[in-house]
């Protein structure tokens, strides 16, 4: 699925125009970013948690040569899948509490 048929999904599972999904998803995927950039944690529960993690400096190999290469450390972006999410995904029923 790409972003033009995501839009389609939600307008259509919303009820709302396509130009108003497009919106929305646009403003959702800006607040994402925008808020895991600065370092905080986006909590969706039920689907998941998106949050900014640090990778360490390593030591890396380079593929066509085999020489060793110096890997610097980063920021990077972390998405861990929430309960409802995977169960979904895995065909199971959603257990009740």
């Amino acid at each position: 699925m790409n972003k033009s048929e995501l839009i389609e999904a939600i307008a259509k599972e919303a009820d709302l125009s396509k130009a108003a999904a497009g919106a929305f998803l646009d403003a959702m995927i800006a607040a994402v970013t925008k808020t895991v950039a600065k370092g905080d944690t986006v909590t969706l529960v039920g689907f998941g948690t998106f949050k900014s993690s640090k990778r360490a400096a390593r030591t890396g190999r380079n593929p066509a040569t085999g020489k060793e290469i110096k890997i610097a450390a980063t920021t990077v972006a972390r998405f861990t899948a929430g309960a409802g999410f995977k169960t979904a995904v895995a065909g199971k029923k959603a257990a009740k509490k």
